[in-house]
């Protein structure tokens, strides 16, 4: 008998919130814009240009959108975690110009007409959502001329496409989720074939020689 598919993304990121612990407000705003995976290292919001709007994909606790309203943008967040975007709201929602949305980011862009004048992922849905359905509509939801920024892990060598990992560990339940890894290159020829341009992928080196780098890529609609 083939085994059931047991799945629940939302699940997996409440379950993710759980284990992340609140910081002082201070240092989670001076350290939002954590491009990378090494606090305090790497580019930081300037990679955005000068957005009158913002909508960040995976917004998390929502620290980065918080550093963004502060500036007076309008920043949005949304999150398919709803645990995450409860604790963003408690932590931020008294900023104004911070929004925070519930919701999974293919269905929520698919189903606005509004646009925003950048659009950003912090090692979020941009890593774990396909980007032949979501890089469509980012563009189709971005101002004219409308950056794009997202940065996570780079891919292992000879290893690309579709990435599967276990949520709750071999011996837990079975929860699986998805992500996507490419090379640099191979990013900027799926970004191009959606629409995009001046599009710049880049490996931006860990502190510590042969530590593990940070994706980051940049594009305009």
């Amino acid at each position: 008998m083939p085994m059931p598919i047991i799945t629940d993304r939302a699940a997996y990121w409440d379950h993710y919130a759980g284990g992340v612990a609140d910081q002082e407000r201070e240092a989670e705003l001076k350290y939002a814009f954590g491009w990378t995976q090494y606090e305090g290292h790497g580019p930081g919001d300037e990679l955005l240009g000068d957005p009158l709007t913002t909508l960040e994909l995976g917004s998390g606790r929502g620290n980065a959108v918080a550093a963004l309203a502060i500036k007076g943008i309008d920043a949005t967040g949304i999150d398919l975690s709803t645990e995450q975007c409860q604790r963003a709201r408690q932590r931020w929602d008294t900023i104004p110009g911070a929004h925070f949305v519930a919701g999974d980011v293919v269905e929520f862009l698919a189903s606005t007409q509004r646009r925003w004048d950048a659009m950003y992922s912090i090692w979020g849905a941009a890593w774990f959502t396909d980007p032949e359905i979501l890089l469509p509509l980012i563009h189709a939801r971005l101002s004219p001329g409308g950056k794009l920024v997202f940065s996570h892990a780079p891919a292992v060598p000879n290893s690309y496409g579709i990435q599967g990992m276990y949520g709750n560990g071999f011996k837990g339940r079975q929860v699986w989720i998805y992500r996507w890894a490419y090379e640099p290159d191979t990013w900027a020829e799926l970004l191009r074939q959606h629409g995009f341009h001046d599009v710049k992928p880049r490996v931006e080196d860990a502190p510590e020689p042969g530590n593990v780098g940070t994706l980051i890529v940049e594009a305009r609609a």
